[in-house]
């Protein structure tokens, strides 16, 4: 019989230690074809470690995040529809007094399939009016609708608005609470080790050079409301009229430091 293998427990000072020798390992081929989330599931298996289970002592308040260099996708940090509860307002509200007809509407989907389909953040209104408002009076991150923002390619749209909804202020305004969001934000943020990574493609396959390690600690809200302010956080939302996919709130690249109070380079 084979001995079963002994289970790997990283300490903060082993883990550092083998992200070093990592890095020091220079390009290295992705260990997932054709997943999106190669870097990540093939820095886990340089480790030696399980999917999402960083194996430390204290591991329920650490993770390990790995992305590409020089990416402008955006991150999900967490799903978190909007106030008021009592109403769920991305269906009832949003998509069905602000939907558009779906583009596959008649096709894959009902004739009738709207699209309520919007990544906004806090420095501009998008092309259909919407904009992410901070108000810290109130302790509330809202959403705005303004009618005369909407962009002329769709005004044929506003027209069906203004029938259903009228061309005025969203009535209630969505919004998120600060204590609901430092509460939710808190438990899916934890101290984190970043890991970075270059990426080049040769042959039809994917490597990876891991080149920058920080340890970041200490969630810190204030972090999160500045990221919002300065278009780094969006809010994403995701609808039609068959499927709810999420209200979701994403990170642009190379800005999850902000979101931490300590942080640390190691490389």
């Amino acid at each position: 019989m084979k001995k079963k293998k002994k289970p790997i427990i990283y300490t903060k000072q082993s883990l550092i230690k083998k992200l070093k020798e990592i890095v020091s390992m220079g390009w290295v081929p992705n260990a997932r074809r054709g997943n999106q989330g190669g870097i990540g599931n093939t820095l886990e298996d340089l480790l030696g470690i399980e999917e999402n289970n960083l194996p430390m002592p204290n591991a329920a308040e650490w993770e390990l995040k790995a992305q590409r260099l020089n990416s402008t996708s955006l991150t999900t940090l967490f799903h978190m529809e909007p106030s008021p509860r009592a109403v769920r307002f991305v269906p009832q509200i949003l998509l069905l007094k602000y939907g558009w007809p779906h583009e596959e509407a008649g096709k894959i989907y009902p004739k009738n399939e709207m699209s309520f389909r919007q990544t906004i953040h806090a420095q501009s209104r998008s092309d259909r009016g919407f904009k992410v408002v901070i108000d810290r009076k109130q302790k509330k991150i809202l959403i705005s609708f303004d009618a005369k923002s909407v962009d002329q390619r769709h005004k044929n749209w506003l027209r069906s608005v203004k029938k259903r909804a009228g061309l005025v202020e969203l009535n209630p305004q969505p919004y998120w609470g600060f204590d609901d969001l430092r509460h939710k934000a808190g438990t899916k943020l934890l101290n984190t080790f970043y890991v970075q990574a270059e990426v080049k493609t040769e042959r039809k396959k994917e490597y990876y050079h891991y080149t920058k390690v920080m340890m970041l600690q200490k969630f810190s809200f204030e972090g999160f409301l500045k990221a919002l302010e300065k278009n780094k956080i969006l809010v994403d939302f995701d609808a039609r009229t068959g499927h709810n996919h999420g209200t979701k709130f994403r990170m642009r690249q190379d800005c999850l430091p902000m979101l931490y109070a300590k942080k640390t380079i190691i490389l």
